[in-house]
């Protein structure tokens, strides 16, 4: 499946300096970029998902028991 993406103003510059510099495709740089976007975001919707989880299990701990380790191990 394709997709074409139209990007403009600074960013494009952007791309377009990075291309030249490292001698790859823009659209090679743009599709590397886009998978490294997606990644991060697929995890923090997975991350926040297990939160969610483990809170309606009532797998959590108060925040005066969460500052209470964090003290131990920072000092």
């Amino acid at each position: 499946m394709g997709a074409t993406l139209t990007i403009k103003g600074h960013l494009a510059q952007r791309l377009e300096t990075l291309a030249k510099t490292t001698h790859t495709s823009k659209s090679s740089l743009a599709t590397q970029a886009l998978e490294e976007f997606l990644t991060v975001q697929e995890w923090h919707i997975q991350a926040i998902k297990e939160g969610i989880s483990a809170a309606d299990r009532g797998d959590i701990v108060s925040h005066k028991e969460a500052l209470a380790e964090l003290k131990k191990n920072i000092y």
